[in-house]
This record gives C-alpha cells, structure tokens and sequence, in this order.
C-alpha cells in the first residue's frame, strides 16, 4: 500500500514565500499538486518563487502566481487574499510564513527594549499574522467548504529566549491565536494549526552564523544536526492536507530536540538568532 498526500485542485496562499522556509513550503505545496499564490513583500523575490514552480512542473504538480504585499497594511492583506481568491478561483489552504526581526534590529536584553521595538516587533509577527488570518479565514468561510490555515512560529517559544524576549513573546501569542481560532473556525471545518522550526540554516542565518555557531547549534541537538529548509516544507504539506484532517488547534515543534537540552549562553556572541528569511522566514 502507498500513502501520498495528494493536494491536487487545492488553491494555496504561502506569506513571506519570496524566500527561506517559506518558498520551500510553497514549492513542495505544487509539487504535491496545489495552485500556489506566492507573497513577498518585495515583488521580485514573489515572481521569482513564482518562476521557480513553474519551471519545475510536472505531471501531477501545480501551478504559482505571484501576489506582492505589506502584509503588515490591512487594505493590501485584504487584496492580496482577494486576487488569490480571484485568480485561483478560491482558496483551500494558507501558510502564514512572514515573521522576523525587523530589519536592523538584533537580539538584545530585555530592559533594552522599548515601546518602539515591542510596537515593531509584535506588529511585523502578532499582527502581521493575524491581519493574513482573518481576511483568509473570511475567503473560506464565504466560500463555505472548510480549509487549512497553518501558522509558522518559532522554537523560541518553546524555552526561555535571552535577548529575544520581545521576539519570543510575540510568536507565542500566535501559538495561543491558534488555540482560539481553531476552536472558532472549527465548526464551519476550517482547520487551524502551527508548526514550529527550530533554527534553519537559511540564507540570513548561514550569512550571519559562523561555522563555530553552526557547529555549536548542532551539537545542542539531541539529533545533532540543524532543520533543513525541506524538511519543515513537508510537514506543512502534511498538516494542510487529509490526512491530517482530525489535527487542529496544535502546535508542532520541528526543531531536532534542541527544545529538549540546548543551554543558552549569556553573551552576545553566542546569540542563537530567530532570523530566518526576508518579509519572510
């Protein structure tokens, strides 16, 4: 016997696809066969996602679109959600991918942090991800035939985070939004998970990590190694599909244990970075 997940006929919006995790996930969405509308905030790293699946489509893989937009502005969610909607021809599952420290900042101690770097830290992760929820999860309920919304969080969440408080705060909030949606959204079978990666060697982190950092995250892992980029792809192709269709409200950690033994160190040097991507992960 053979078990595929199979997401044939099923129209895809992936946030924050541009680059990292993100365009992962929507890669491995079409080549399990969805329809995939690709978000960037920077137009040109959408289309190039969007040039990428579609050059790679085979038989029984889909298509991508490319759907540019601030996801941190209500009007330019709701359009985006609506183009997908338009273009598609409906909308079946969402990935909200976007979410990172906000450009120029890093890691600090928390009684450094002030009201501008909560206010902009939790608007580029809290709010972004809750602006793109609900304008999807209102596409679905229009439409009246379920759906799959996954949110992608952080292993930061998951442990006491040094110099990342304000980061850590923010994306466990999304964990307990997940909590309340499902349960709302749940009658009306939309289903509303979140997965959680550990650090993922993507382009900001490998540009930022020396291979001393590397080799250190590694050896904290009780599987000594990092999170590849199509690893955590897959997993959100199974938690959007049927055959996770009785799992909803949860939250997935896919971090190699690093949850389970890693010690933070009290300096900057050592800093394990939540980076992961552009208006991205």
């Amino acid at each position: 016997m053979t078990i595929t997940i199979d997401h044939t006929g099923r129209r895809a919006l992936v946030t924050g696809a541009g680059a990292g995790i993100g365009r992962e996930i929507a890669r491995w969405l079409a080549r399990a066969g969805a329809t995939v509308a690709v978000n960037d905030l920077v137009s040109e790293r959408a289309e190039a996602t969007t040039r990428e699946i579609n050059a790679e489509t085979g038989p029984g893989a889909g298509t991508a679109i490319a759907v540019p937009a601030d996801c941190r502005d209500d009007a330019a969610v709701d359009a985006m959600v609506a183009t997908t909607v338009e273009r598609l021809g409906g909308l079946d599952l969402a990935v909200n991918n976007v979410g990172m420290l906000p450009a120029g900042r890093r890691p600090q101690p928390f009684v450094a942090n002030r009201g501008e770097d909560w206010r902009d830290i939790v608007d580029q992760n809290l709010i972004v991800a809750a602006l793109c929820a609900r304008a999807e999860a209102e596409a679905m309920l229009r439409a009246g035939t379920g759906g799959s919304i996954l949110f992608v969080t952080s292993g930061e969440t998951t442990r006491p985070a040094p110099y990342n408080a304000v980061y850590a705060a923010a994306k466990a909030a999304v964990n307990h939004l997940v909590t309340t949606m499902a349960v709302e959204l749940g009658p009306e079978g939309i289903r509303v998970n979140a997965m959680a990666p550990g650090t993922t060697l993507t382009e900001t982190v490998a540009a930022a990590f020396t291979e001393e950092r590397v080799a250190a995250l590694v050896a904290s892992t009780p599987l000594r190694r990092m999170v590849d980029h199509d690893e955590l792809a897959r997993l959100a192709v199974f938690l959007t599909s049927d055959l996770a269709r009785c799992i909803t409200g949860q939250f997935i950690l896919a971090d190699a244990g690093a949850f389970l033994s890693r010690s933070r160190p009290a300096n900057d040097e050592g800093l394990v970075s939540p980076l992961s991507g552009s208006n991205a992960r």
